[in-house]
């Protein structure tokens, strides 16, 4: 799936021209003014975002600012464009939370590199947590508001493990967000649908189950929430790429003195 970018100018000839430059890596969204990037954001799926700072109403950095300080978005990475070539502007960039200040006049490939280097460290900490057993959720994290974000949701999820009725309804309600908001929250921050991220929670505690080498697998399936072993043991192996029983093999054994 292609990654989506909303860019931001109050001229139509740059949203143009960065349309361009972008377009054919990337699905672009476009906006003449805050007020319809805030739409797009609370409508659509954003993967980052490209702001000019001197635009008429919301400018540039209170743009970043609202970005940052909403649990809904502050995930979301900000490169902020200026022809203002000043140190103090490139410390408030900084202030608001922007990710990247780049000053015009720019190159294309310049642009390009920086946004597709954004994107792809980010997509790499994704695929890390993912496929790691024993990582935190919060590795995904760029904020304190984000790790406060996924700590709370990480501790409801485990909290209720054992119920295999767990949906994206009972998340959304906890954390106070509406279905469409969580939805795109979850899925941006970790390319996981909540659906995912409840499994990997439950293979992730199953884990840890294995380790103390009390239980069968039949237990533990049940233990975190799978109706049957059949179904554990094929997410165990989607998710980490290899079967519980090889993952419990891999582990090292105790060596007892006689």
């Amino acid at each position: 799936m292609m990654e989506r970018i909303l860019i931001i100018d109050d001229n139509e000839g740059i949203l143009e021209f960065l349309s361009e430059v972008l377009g054919d890596t990337y699905k672009t969204h476009v906006a003449v003014n805050g007020e319809i990037a805030k739409d797009i954001l609370d409508n659509e799926m954003v993967d980052l975002i490209i702001s000019d700072i001197m635009m008429p109403g919301i400018d540039g950095f209170e743009f970043c600012r609202l970005v940052k300080s909403n649990v809904g978005y502050c995930h979301i990475p900000v490169v902020l464009l200026t022809s203002k070539n000043t140190y103090q502007a490139h410390i408030e960039g900084l202030e608001v939370g922007a990710d990247l200040y780049i000053k015009k006049p720019f190159s294309p490939e310049l642009l390009q590199l920086q946004v597709a280097n954004l994107l792809k460290n980010r997509l790499k900490i994704k695929a890390h947590f993912a496929s790691s057993p024993f990582e935190d959720v919060r590795v995904m994290a760029h904020s304190k508001t984000d790790e406060a974000f996924l700590k709370k949701l990480d501790e409801y999820i485990r909290k209720n493990i054992k119920n295999a009725g767990l949906d994206i309804e009972q998340l959304a309600e906890h954390m106070h967000m509406s279905r469409p908001t969580f939805y795109r929250k979850i899925k941006s921050l970790s390319s996981l649908s909540p659906k995912e991220l409840i499994d990997i929670t439950r293979l992730k505690k199953a884990t840890q189950l294995m380790a103390q080498n009390e239980f069968t697998l039949f237990e533990i399936s049940k233990m975190v929430g799978y109706s049957t072993q059949s179904i554990f043991n094929k997410n165990f192996q989607r998710y980490f790429n290899l079967t519980p029983v090889a993952y419990i093999n891999s582990l090292p054994k105790d060596v007892k003195a006689d």
